[in-house]
């Protein structure tokens, strides 16, 4: 599957609403209701059938629904406070889809807790970090995270509708549960950053915050990671952890560090998430996926009145 497109479509702007359509769906982020299916059957090394790259998936999984909900709450607490009506649309939105992806994500953990992951710990443990954070950071900082957190999964989820190679290593199953996430984090990439934007508007507290949730992301993520190896008896494999590292870190090539210019525009003063223009890249991956009979999971979509699929 091909996915290198030329991103040649403008900036798309609200629809008007209509009774059936959920309110994200008007701004072109609809809340899609999939519920995907998982059991203990399902292939334990799903990715490149590779132990450790694998598990390092299911550990940013694990990461997601505690984590998910926090940036919802991140953004809800400024809620009421917007007045621009495509804006406040846009959070309807953007709530919406990730209220789904915790959900998607938790059924995918409780498959991986049965396959003997300890991924009901690490949420556990995730899900204490961030009570904290809420507890004690303000507000606009929790904003400044999220807003850096969405980057990350902005461009990550960017890089794998436009990988092929990336793509075909996944087995079926988990691949949709991936395109369909990564999908979606683009429709919504510019929802916290536009509230941060309008509520708190530092540039230094976003990027400082920016800094810091580099090095407790990759901590935690690190931690986690191993104590998922352990689980499954890969800690000491050294030689498939050199093959991983090289390829998710090796220069130009690895996966993620091929990553860095994007991940560095952040700091840019004049930074916005559309610098990064997806509007062709997800016209198509929309298409592929919920066209009307031929898309891969139209026939999967609980919710297609609500979302504007007929």
């Amino acid at each position: 599957m091909n996915t290198s497109v030329s991103n040649n479509i403008g900036h798309t702007t609200a629809a008007p609403a209509t009774k059936k359509l959920a309110l994200g769906a008007t701004v072109n982020i609809p809340p899609r209701r999939l519920d995907f299916e998982f059991s203990t059957d399902s292939e334990r090394y799903y990715y490149d059938n590779n132990p450790y790259l694998s598990s390092f998936l299911t550990t940013l999984s694990s990461l997601f629904p505690a984590g998910e909900s926090f940036f919802v709450e991140a953004v809800r607490h400024y809620r009421e406070r917007i007045t621009d009506p495509v804006l406040k649309a846009q959070v309807a939105g953007f709530i919406g889809q990730e209220a789904m992806h915790s959900k998607e994500h938790q059924g995918f953990n409780d498959m991986a807790t049965r396959q003997g992951y300890p991924v009901d710990k690490l949420d556990r443990d995730v899900t204490k970090l961030l009570d904290l954070v809420q507890k004690t950071l303000p507000k606009p900082v929790q904003l400044a995270a999220t807003v850096a957190l969405e980057h990350y999964t902005a461009i990550i989820a960017e890089m794998l509708l436009r990988d092929a190679d990336v793509q075909q290593k996944f087995s079926v199953e988990a691949r949709h549960l991936w395109l369909w996430h990564a999908l979606e984090e683009n429709e919504h990439k510019t929802v916290a950053y536009d509230v941060y934007q309008q509520m708190v508007g530092s540039y230094g507290l976003r990027v400082a915050t920016m800094a810091l949730t580099t090095v407790i992301f990759f901590a935690v993520t690190f931690a986690f990671h191993t104590r998922m190896l352990a689980a499954d008896g890969q800690l000491f494999k050294f030689r498939q952890t050199w093959q991983a590292m090289k390829y998710l870190w090796n220069g130009k090539k690895g996966v993620f560090s091929r990553l860095l210019p994007q991940y560095l525009d952040f700091f840019k003063p004049s930074f916005h998430p559309k610098d990064h223009d997806t509007d062709a890249l997800l016209a198509q991956w929309k298409e592929i996926l919920f066209a009307k009979e031929d898309g891969v999971l139209y026939e999967q979509l609980k919710n297609k009145s609500a979302v504007g699929v007929h």
